[in-house]
């Protein structure tokens, strides 16, 4: 596998992951008035997204390829 494609492939991850955690982010608005534990589960959910997404952002600042919004 040439370094383009393995760099297309985690850039799609990274994206995939990234449009997962604002999807998990905007679950929490969703949940507010189901109580305090469910939005605690949202608060949680969302996080791990997030830590995915800036994990694939890491990986590809290693490899030198720049995502600017």
């Amino acid at each position: 596998m040439n370094p383009s494609v393995a760099h297309a492939k985690l850039i799609a991850t990274f994206r995939k992951a990234e449009a997962e955690a604002a999807h998990k982010f905007g679950l929490i608005k969703a949940v507010e008035n189901k109580g305090l534990k469910a939005i605690q589960a949202a608060v949680e959910t969302a996080a791990k997204a997030a830590k995915r997404r800036d994990s694939y952002a890491k990986k590809l600042n290693s490899l030198g390829v720049s995502l600017k919004d």
